[in-house]
């Protein structure tokens, strides 16, 4: 099944120039039923990459634009009063689907914002008592700009940046990639070309293959470590969840997964931690004035020793 792991990788990058370790972090997190948040500038391609991305999948895909005028009721869905029928009918939401792009979540407002909550972690949605569970995969691609840019803003609060397995920032593309892209989307539209690679069936095999990546004692205490040592850092006012430890053990065997292997190396926590940590930290007020959490979290990850590896278990 690893081969279609590099289909799907593939396929994306028809679209996407330079997005290789995306795409990796966007499956990771598919497989482990764990939700993205992209941030960058505008114009980078964080909503096409998400929608490149579930188009590569066989499932249902839509879209919420958030504005602040957006209401909880447009995400969820409601009841509505059927004057033909003079019953009341469910109109689901957007989030009955497989792959949701929140768009500029960050110009919703908190009340709409909370609305998400219960979809991302319970995998359900309650519309006036009524409760509709999600089908498998069911994966939200948020996006935002960066909150100190932009004005009519509302920062994602502390609960609700916990309930994304990751957090990717897409940076400005090199002078190469740059070229690349121009010259590929010039005279064609590369998404209409784009085909679904991974069946559910197809995921749902996947899915339990990577509940099967072997992790040791050590590698296990190492996550635990790192996760520890965020709460225990001077500078760092609200730690790591216990939430967190559980996702980077999860991303860590995900990335296992993709680069073919059947256990997971201290390099494979490495590599992800910063995408699964970094954006559930919090510097005080003192710290936050001569540091970034790019840099604090770079000092922990050279403070905790690494394990050994030993190879297979």
């Amino acid at each position: 099944m690893k081969e279609k792991i590099e289909q799907l990788k593939i396929e994306v990058s028809k679209v996407m120039v330079g997005r290789e370790k995306d795409i990796e972090l966007l499956t990771i997190a598919l497989l482990q039923g764990g939700h993205i948040l992209l941030e960058s500038v505008p114009g980078t391609g964080k909503t096409l990459l998400a929608k490149t991305f579930a188009k590569c999948l066989d499932g249902d895909f839509k879209r919420i634009q958030f504005t602040p005028d957006v209401l909880p009721t447009d995400v969820t869905g409601m009841q509505f009063f059927n004057p033909k029928s003079q019953q009341f009918e469910l109109r689901s939401g957007p989030v009955i689907t497989n792959i949701l792009l929140a768009d500029e979540i960050n110009r919703a407002t908190p009340r709409t914002q909370s609305s998400l909550l219960e979809v991302m972690e319970e995998r359900q949605v309650t519309i006036d008592g009524e409760t509709i569970h999600l089908e498998e995969p069911f994966m939200v691609i948020a996006t935002q700009n960066p909150v100190e840019s932009q004005q009519g803003t509302f920062p994602l609060p502390a609960a609700q940046l916990d309930r994304f397995f990751m957090k990717i920032s897409i940076d400005y593309p090199t002078y190469e990639e740059e070229k690349n892209i121009i010259r590929r989307f010039i005279n064609d539209e590369l998404l209409t070309k784009v085909q679904a690679i991974l069946s559910r069936e197809e995921f749902a095999a996947l899915k339990k293959e990577v509940k099967n990546i072997l992790i040791s004692e050590d590698v296990e205490k190492f996550i635990l470590l790192l996760t520890r040592q965020t709460r225990q850092h001077p500078a760092i006012e609200q730690g790591a969840s216990p939430r967190a430890a559980l996702a980077l053990l999860k991303a860590s065997q995900g990335h296992a997964f993709i680069q073919g292997r059947n256990y997971v190396t201290p390099d494979d926590v490495k590599i992800v931690a910063p995408y699964v940590l970094r954006h559930r930290l919090y510097l005080s007020t003192e710290a936050s004035l001569t540091n970034t959490t790019k840099e604090i979290f770079e000092e922990i990850l050279d403070q905790v020793p690494a394990p050994v590896e030993s190879g297979a278990l």
